[in-house]
């Protein structure tokens, strides 16, 4: 395959990732990037943004990409946290239980590589907690019985922020365990009309198939891992926390799991550019996909006016972004 010399710099095995989503996904460069990073600091992304935008299109591609097993869970207002988690069955069917056969587990959706949770703000409290736990923990406990889950794991979660009936908001304290919230908005025009042309003429989706097989993706979650954070870097991003928790901006700061997420993406950002340690850059670029869904502006800390809560385009991101202007950026 020829890889697209628009990631000419980037890490060769992650181009050939990125050009082969960007076949579906037109004219988002940055929504694929983040994505991909999610993949790479082994964090979850919340893809937030109104319907027909290309939130789960983008999901599916990023699946189809990667030779690795894909679930999708459509959460409703009836799932049960058993539907996408599992649960233990006796050996000998529903009747079993009572002649003391032993029980096995039957493993939920959750356990794939890649899981896109559609609409996740459509299901109960209850049911979302049974996820993000399950996120959070990268296992599965039933009845005292601790399931791992398999690596890599990598939670796609959708959601339409505009549609208030028969939803359930996430609470800062479960958005905290996504490590990104991506944005995709409309299309430009251009990117729009191609789009329609090639959806006219096939299924652009259906044609796409794996470019990365299981061990490249963990060699390349390995890499990530050992890209070098020199120690200016690691104060540039302490700096940043606590902005966020000084100063009376925020009523809500980013939390030490926020700050382990910054670091960790920006060296997944370092590496899809093809290098072995972190710039300033990274980190400053990924501020706002990382911990605006995290924080809650002090003047303003219900929905904004589009109906998203902070996010990618709210007003604890408009606050988070002028604390970035102000703090110093080490040379």
């Amino acid at each position: 395959m020829t890889v697209d010399t628009t990631h000419a710099s980037t890490d060769p095995t992650l181009a050939r990732l990125l050009a082969n989503i960007e076949r579906v996904i037109l004219g988002k460069p940055e929504a694929v990037r983040l994505v991909t990073i999610g993949l790479l600091a082994e964090g979850h992304v919340l893809l937030e943004d109104v319907p027909g935008t290309g939130k789960t299109t983008l999901a599916r591609a990023l699946a189809r990409s990667l030779d690795l097993e894909f679930r999708r869970i459509q959460f409703t207002s009836d799932l049960l946290p058993a539907d996408v988690v599992g649960v233990s069955l006796p050996e000998g069917g529903v009747s079993g239980a009572s002649n003391g056969h032993a029980f096995r587990f039957q493993p939920g959706p959750i356990f794939a590589n890649v899981v896109l949770a559609d609409e996740l703000n459509r299901t109960p409290p209850r049911t979302q907690s049974a996820l993000l736990e399950s996120m959070n923990e990268r296992r599965v406990s039933i009845d005292g019985e601790s399931h791992p889950l398999p690596r890599p794991f990598l939670v796609l979660a959708t959601q339409n922020p505009l549609e208030f009936e028969g939803t359930y908001p996430l609470p800062e304290s479960q958005l905290d365990r996504f490590l990104l919230a991506v944005r995709l908005g409309y299309p430009a025009r251009d990117h729009e009309r191609e789009m329609l042309r090639a959806r006219a003429q096939g299924r652009p989706l259906e044609e796409l198939l794996p470019v990365l097989s299981a061990a490249e993706v963990l060699d390349a979650i390995e890499r990530t891992r050992a890209v070098r954070v020199d120690d200016a870097i690691l104060e540039y991003v302490l700096s940043i926390i606590d902005a966020t928790r000084e100063g009376g901006d925020f009523l809500l700061g980013a939390s030490p799991r926020a700050a382990l997420g910054l670091y960790r993406a920006a060296q997944a950002s370092a590496l899809l550019a093809g290098r072995d340690y972190v710039l300033p850059d990274d980190v400053k670029r990924l501020a706002l996909p990382v911990l605006a869904h995290r924080l809650v502006a002090a003047e303003d800390s219900a929905a904004d006016e589009t109906g998203f809560n902070a996010g990618a385009g709210g007003a604890a991101a408009a606050r988070l972004a002028e604390q970035l202007e102000r703090i110093p950026v080490p040379d």
